[in-house]
This record gives C-alpha cells, sequence and structure tokens, in this order.
C-alpha cells in the first residue's frame, strides 16, 4: 500500500487523542474487567461507573488502533497492548499511561514552544515551580508518579537482569530507586546479596510493603535522604535507573560525585539509561529527550556524554550492556 504523507503526518498530529483515550481506560481499569473474557460495553459501564454510550465510543476508537478489539454485539476483549494495562500485567504501563494523561503533565508539553525558543524548562515556566516542588505539593500527581515508576522497574526489570551479572555483588546501593522495584528484582535474582534502597523520604514510604511482597525486605535497608547531600556508604555496586537523564549536566555531575565519595574500591557504579541513536534512528529515546526538556529539565545523552560526565565526576566507563530499551552503564572508580 502506498503511503499518504498527508494522512501519515495527520495521525502523527492526532496523537494525543489516542494518549488520553489510554488514559482514561487505565484509570478506569476497563482491562481488569476484560481479564476472565469479553464484557459488553455496557457491563463494563456498570462495573467502571460510566456512561455506557461514552464508553463505548471510547472502546470502538482504542480497538480501531488495536488496542483493545471489538467483537459482536458491543462486547470487547484484551489484546496483547490491553493485556499490558492489567494491574496484575508482568509488564505493566497502565500507571503510565495515567501518569503521563494527568493534566499538569502533559499541559507542560504545550509549553514547548517556550522551551525550543529559550532552552528553559517549560514546567517551570507554566507552573512557577519545578516538577518535583510540584508532586512533593500534590499527593496524587506524586502517588500516581510513584505507580508509573514502579510499573516500568517491574517491567524494564527482566531485561536488565538479562544484560548484567550481579550475582558478585554482596551490596546493591540503589540510588533513586523509588519504591524497590528494580532492587527487589535484582535481590530475587542474587540470594547471597543485601540491598539499601535509598531515595527522598516522600518517595520511600511505600517501599515497604513492596520489597516485603517479593520477599526481600529482610535482606533491605530503606534510606531516606538527598542525593545531593549524601548517600549510604559501604555499597560494592551502586546503581541508578533513570535518574541522571533528569538533570543538566551540572546537577549531574554533582550527584556523580556524591555517589563517588560514598564508594571505595573495587565498588562499582551502574547506570540504566537510555542512550541516544545516531541521526534517524530510534525516535522513543529522542523524544524522551524532549520530555526531559519539558518536564524535569535534563536531557537523554549518547553513549560520549555519559563518558565525558563520568570523566567529570572521578568514574571511568568500562562496559555498556544493552538491556532492552536502556543500558547497563558500568563504570570503575578512577
Amino acid at each position: 500500500m502506498t503511503s499518504n504523507p498527508w494522512l501519515d503526518i495527520l495521525s502523527l498530529i492526532n496523537g494525543f487523542q489516542i494518549t488520553q483515550a489510554i488514559r482514561v481506560a487505565a484509570t478506569l481499569c476497563v482491562a481488569d474487567h476484560l481479564r476472565d473474557g469479553p464484557r459488553s460495553a455496557d457491563e463494563l459501564a456498570s462495573l467502571t461507573h460510566s456512561n455506557a454510550d461514552a464508553l463505548y465510543r471510547l472502546l470502538r476508537a482504542l480497538a480501531a488502533v488495536g488496542v483493545f478489539r471489538e467483537i459482536a454485539d458491543r462486547r470487547f476483549v484484551l489484546t496483547p497492548m490491553s493485556d499490558c494495562l492489567r494491574s496484575d500485567s508482568s509488564t505493566p504501563i497502565g500507571s503510565w499511561a495515567e501518569h503521563v494523561g494527568n493534566p499538569y503533565f502533559w499541559q507542560a508539553w504545550g509549553h514547548l514552544l517556550h522551551s525550543v525558543r529559550t532552552g528553559e524548562n517549560a514546567f517551570q515556566d507554566l507552573h512557577g515551580i519545578d516538577v518535583w516542588q510540584y508532586r512533593a505539593e500534590h499527593a496524587e500527581a506524586n502517588a500516581i508518579f510513584n505507580r508509573a515508576m514502579t510499573n516500568m522497574s517491574r517491567g524494564g526489570s527482566e531485561a536488565v537482569l538479562s544484560a548484567y551479572d550481579f550475582s558478585g555483588f554482596a551490596h546493591i546501593v540503589d540510588v533513586g530507586g523509588g519504591q524497590g522495584a528494580l532492587l527487589a528484582a535484582i535481590l530475587s535474582a542474587c540470594p547471597q546479596a543485601r540491598g539499601t534502597l535509598f531515595d527522598q523520604p516522600r518517595v520511600v514510604e511505600g517501599a515497604e510493603a513492596n520489597l516485603r511482597e517479593r520477599g526481600v525486605i529482610s535482606r533491605c535497608n530503606i534510606v531516606g535522604g538527598s542525593f545531593f547531600d549524601s548517600v549510604p556508604e559501604g555499597g560494592d555496586a551502586y546503581l541508578m535507573r533513570y535518574v541522571i537523564h533528569d538533570w543538566e549536566d551540572r546537577e549531574a555531575i554533582a550527584i556523580l560525585k556524591v555517589c563517588r565519595r560514598a564508594m571505595r574500591e573495587p565498588a562499582r557504579l551502574l547506570l540504566i539509561e537510555r542512550t541516544v541513536a545516531p541521526p534517524n534512528e530510534i525516535p522513543a529515546t529522542k523524544f524522551s529527550d524532549l520530555n526531559m526538556l519539558v518536564v524535569p529539565g535534563g536531557r537523554e545523552r549518547t553513549r560520549d556524554e555519559f563518558a565525558s560526565l563520568f570523566e567529570a565526576s572521578g568514574f571511568a566507563l568500562t562496559r555498556v550492556a544493552p538491556a532492552g530499551m536502556t543500558n547497563v552503564m558500568e563504570a570503575c572508580l578512577r
């Protein structure tokens, strides 16, 4: 079939509609109600306390792009994509849909022009405070964000564990580790290891339940604090997943230097981050880079740019292991 450039770019322009439709389906937990088989739009409306006609219109639109599948009599079933929206999915993404569809988040993207013209953070321009302070002041937004980060960590843990062997470490410190999903997966795979989960106090508040559910709480300490001030000492591996990309170089180097002060030979620093691909390749990372510009105020980086950050912070890049959408970047003390 011949591509129609006008229709192709129109579908990209209207992409926000799909984002919001998926967000609504995720918020209503539609996929959970389809776990055991087909249901009609009327049944789903009753279960989700929704308007039956409006919900049908939502679901048929999402079925047209493959998120659900519509069958006879206005009934719907799960597809591989909507299966990921289930709360008990092994690769959950529903909380991420709720997060990026949240008005405070997507409205910042409406200020992308400001960022491109000035190089400044759009979120700060829109809300008058940075995103971290905003979440500290808005409990519901913070809870949705924490769930999204936990789900994304769970979804990516298998790729990280396949890419990198953690079995040689006795004490793993997860810096900025959220509520412990990735650390729990690593400790489950490495019964000889113990861990320390470190993040802001308001973030790690919900970590104990997650770690207990995974059966690793007895081997894990939970510590609250700021990685701009100090991080726990005594680890032989210091892990950060999707932390450094939230910050520009000055702040990123400051965080890495704090970790460097806590480390002793032969400890290793492990960053789990995306890397920017060559021109015209892998759009996901390049749009994530725009998201860093718009919301937290950081950036995605190339492998060489990460190597420069390491050098400026007292580390040397020793290895890069591809792990699904991300890479595990290992650095030693220099």
